[in-house]
């Protein structure tokens, strides 16, 4: 295990310290959220958890939580999660994220507007002052519209790109849609752009995820440390 993901480890094994007996506890998707995963396994299986049932964010967190033994369930109507944790790709000064490295922006960004408490795991490397300076904005679109969304967002500028898998085809999300990552730069007012991005039909869902954190917990080389929103030193 290299330093990057020891910090990692460290992150997600520090927010499961929020998760208690007989809570629903929603999994998010990455090498972060996994070793969270893990780490939430071990607590039950020694005993110091029981009673926990899992709503995971994509298909290849059911699996992975699946083959450790985890009680997964559906979204439902009648329960709110008690804590998602999941983890980022880029966070700026202000707490806001941008997310979807995965894959898995949709359902994680459901997961976190369903949740009491959203926590976020991520070592110092993914800390910004502005969004965008570090990672591409990830856009969901229907196959259907790609040709148009990509042409609406190469107006804003930056570079779009179709995210492709390893034999060269496109990258299909579990809904069975296209990703567009969109290298905009910083961006300078991440909720105007939000809101434009939501406006337009054949968008699905963009990656700019905006107030939707509770939590965030950062390792670094200093160790770890949890911030409160709202209560930032």
């Amino acid at each position: 295990m290299n330093k990057t993901e020891e910090l990692k480890k460290a992150a997600g094994i520090e927010a499961i310290d929020f998760v208690c007996t007989g809570m629903l506890v929603g999994l998010g998707t990455g090498s972060t959220a996994e070793f969270a995963v893990e780490e939430l396994y071990n607590r039950i299986k020694d005993g110091r958890l029981s009673e926990i049932s899992c709503v995971p964010s994509s298909e290849r967190t059911r699996m992975f939580a699946e083959g450790l033994g985890l009680n997964i369930v559906e979204l439902s109507s009648e329960r709110r999660i008690d804590v998602t944790i999941d983890g980022a790709d880029e966070i700026d000064s202000d707490f806001n994220l941008i997310k979807g490295g995965g894959g898995a922006l949709l359902r994680e960004k459901v997961l976190a507007q369903n949740s009491e408490r959203n926590i976020i795991v991520a070592d110092d490397s993914k800390l910004s002052q502005r969004l965008g300076s570090r990672f591409p904005i990830p856009v969901e679109v229907f196959k259907f519209a790609f040709e148009a969304q990509k042409s609406y967002l190469e107006g804003f500028g930056g570079e779009v790109r179709l995210r492709l898998v390893g034999d060269g085809s496109p990258f299909l999300t579990d809904q069975n849609n296209l990703i567009i990552d969109w290298y905009c730069g910083e961006i300078e007012d991440p909720f105007y752009l939000a809101d434009q991005l939501s406006k337009r039909a054949g968008i699905v869902e963009h990656g700019l995820f905006l107030e939707t954190v509770s939590d965030v917990i950062i390792s670094s080389l200093d160790g770890v440390k949890h911030f409160v929103v709202g209560e930032k030193s």
